[in-house]
This record gives structure tokens, C-alpha cells and sequence, in this order.
């Protein structure tokens, strides 16, 4: 038998212990053969799982900073849209305070503007009809030239301040030149008063407290009891002409002069006067 073959004693050996047999030119034992070559192959497999683990491990990890930089920039684009928002709403909200306080500026400014400039109209016109109002004034001593036609103003202004005081004996102030005038007007007058209310009045002129002649002198203050209209005299002291009914024991009057009917017609023939030289008013919603 070969020194290479096993003995009887060698084969069960390896066979209880399950080692094959190794190569003839093994330099160690078979037992010492066997060992190295389990180790090796218990070191490739612990390298191989160690290899799989270290490549799970790492696609884990990648895979998780992947799903991190996603919800990263998921946030990130969150926030910044809210920033974006919140920035556009607050110059949106800028912009429509600065508009707003412009829009009442101008507004303001317009109202300014259009009140001034109302006023001005309004001022301008108010000239304009003190304008003809003073004019009137200055014509009305000429309705007291026309002695005939003056004596027919002087019967409806004595007439009429008869129908208001309703006494039987009257006073009359008036110029010293319309005495004459007056004094045929008063008897007009009472005739036609006495057809109309049936009985007698009488109007004395009071030469003792005649009303000025002179136009251009200053006028005293008249002092009067309000007329039946209700409106205060003083001022109208008559030299233009016209007459003062007076009545009650002195306490009661109605002016009649011609200055007096030129003040009342300023009140009531004023929107007449207005209409005619400006038309109607739009923004004038009530009439007389």
C-alpha cells in the first residue's frame, strides 16, 4: 500500500468527524486542512452579508435624505408662498390705504374747490342783485314826479294801511312837499274804504313829524313797531317818498314808504329776480 493511502483506522476517523480528504501535497494535517477552509468560507460569507447589510443601509439612508430634501423643499416652497402672500397682501393692503386717503384727498380737494367756487357764483349773483336792488333804489324818488300817477301809488299804499290798523281816525307821516298830494290821496281812499267796509275812516297827516325831503342827507333811525307782516321799519325813513300809516295811540304802523316796499320786495321778488337772470335753480327742490 502507498505511504499516500489511508489506513482502515484514518477512513473511520474521517468519516466520524466528516472530513474529506484532502490533497496529497497538503502541508498539514487533514483536521488542521479542513478547519482553514471552513473558516475561510464562514469569513466570505460574513463579508458577503456584511456587503449586503453595508448596501441595504446605505440605500435606507439614501432613500430617507431623498425623502427628507423632498419634504424640505416642500416646506420651503410652503413657506415661501406664505411669505409671498403675506408681503402681497400687505402692499395690497398699503396700496388700497394710500389710494383710499388719495381718493378722499381729491375728493376733499373737489368739495374745496366746488364750495369756493359755489361761493363765488353765489357771491357774484348777491352783487349782482344788491346791484339792481340799489339801482331801484336810487329810481325811486322819480316815481314821485308824475304828480298824477304818483297820487294813484299814494291812494293803494294809504288804502292799504287803513285795511291793516281797522281804526277809525288815522295818522299819516309823509315829505312836506307830498302834503298836497297825500292829503287828496287819503280822501280817495277813505271813500273807497267806506264802499268797501261800510263805514267812515279818516287819515290826518301829521304835519308836525313829516319824513325827510332831502335825499341826500343822513338818515335818522325811524324807531316803529313791526308792521303786519311782521317786519321791523327803521331805516326807511321815506324821503324818497310814500307814507307812514299810524294808528293804535302812536304804537302801531305800517311803513308804506317807497323804501320800506323796496325792502319787502327784496324778500319776495329776490327768486322771481334770480330765475330771470339765471334760470332755474337744479339743486332748488321747493317753491313758493
Amino acid at each position: 500500500m502507498s505511504h499516500h493511502a489511508l489506513s482502515d483506522q484514518q477512513v473511520r476517523h474521517a468519516r466520524r468527524h466528516r472530513i474529506t480528504r484532502c490533497p496529497d501535497d497538503a502541508p498539514h494535517p487533514p483536521s488542521r486542512w479542513v478547519a482553514s477552509r471552513w473558516l475561510m468560507r464562514r469569513d466570505d460569507q460574513v463579508d458577503n452579508e456584511l456587503r449586503k447589510m453595508t448596501a441595504f443601509i446605505k440605500q435606507e439612508a439614501m432613500e430617507k435624505a431623498r425623502e427628507i430634501e423632498i419634504k424640505a423643499n416642500e416646506e420651503f416652497e410652503i413657506e415661501k408662498s406664505k411669505l409671498v402672500r403675506q408681503e402681497t397682501d400687505a402692499i395690497d393692503a398699503q396700496y388700497e390705504k394710500k389710494f383710499k386717503q388719495a381718493t378722499m384727498s381729491q375728493q376733499i380737494t373737489r368739495s374745496t374747490v366746488a364750495n369756493k367756487t359755489r361761493l363765488k357764483v353765489l357771491g357774484a349773483r348777491q352783487e349782482l342783485l344788491d346791484g339792481i336792488f340799489e339801482t331801484a333804489a336810487k329810481q325811486l324818488a322819480d316815481g314821485a314826479k308824475d304828480k298824477a300817477r304818483y297820487q294813484v301809488i299814494l291812494k293803494g299804499l294809504i288804502l292799504e294801511g287803513f285795511y291793516a290798523l281797522n281804526e277809525p281816525e288815522l295818522q299819516l307821516r309823509a315829505r312836506k312837499a307830498d302834503f298836497d298830494v297825500v292829503e287828496k290821496a287819503a280822501l280817495l281812499a277813505a271813500d273807497e274804504y267806506k264802499k268797501e267796509m261800510g263805514k267812515a275812516i279818516v287819515g290826518k297827516i301829521n304835519k308836525e313829524n313829516p319824513l325827510p325831503d332831502d335825499l341826500y342827507a343822513p338818515s335818522p333811525p325811524i324807531l316803529s313797531a313791526p308792521n303786519r307782516a311782521g317786519r321791523v321799519t327803521n331805516g326807511c325813513d321815506g324821503r324818497s317818498g310814500g307814507v307812514i300809516v299810524i294808528g293804535g295811540n302812536g304804537k302801531i304802523d305800517v311803513n308804506n314808504t317807497f323804501e320800506a316796499r323796496l325792502e319787502l320786495l327784496k324778500d319776495s321778488a329776490a327768486p322771481a329776480v334770480r330765475h330771470s337772470l339765471f334760470g332755474k335753480n337744479p339743486n332748488r327742490k321747493f317753491f313758493d
